[in-house]
């Protein structure tokens, strides 16, 4: 993005997410979302998202580690995992190893 803006993110996606984007995004992405984006945005400037977050930190990141749980147990990371399975070049090429670190 911050090479090329969204035209070469849209170039360097498939056809289908681009067409996806060109024609669905504009539903989610609206004016609800602008507005919601915006009051994020003023969380972060004002320091409440920082204070937020340092306390969870010290706190022991309970709320954290609930959700990352939470969503390891989403069904999609399910079908993801099984489809991921089918493409052996992935693991042949994967970047994350989470046995690492």
């Amino acid at each position: 993005m911050y090479q090329g803006g969204i035209a070469d993110m849209r170039y360097s996606i498939s056809n289908t997410a681009e067409y996806g984007d060109v024609t669905r995004g504009p539903r989610i992405v609206n004016e609800n979302t602008k507005a919601e984006m915006k009051k994020i945005l003023e969380e972060i400037q004002n320091g409440q998202f920082a204070k937020e977050y340092l306390k969870e930190m010290h706190s022991g990141a309970k709320n954290l580690e609930a959700l990352r749980k939470k969503g390891r147990e989403h069904k999609i990371e399910e079908v993801g995992a099984s489809l991921r399975s089918m493409m052996p070049w992935i693991k042949a090429n994967k970047i994350v190893d989470k046995s690492k670190n």
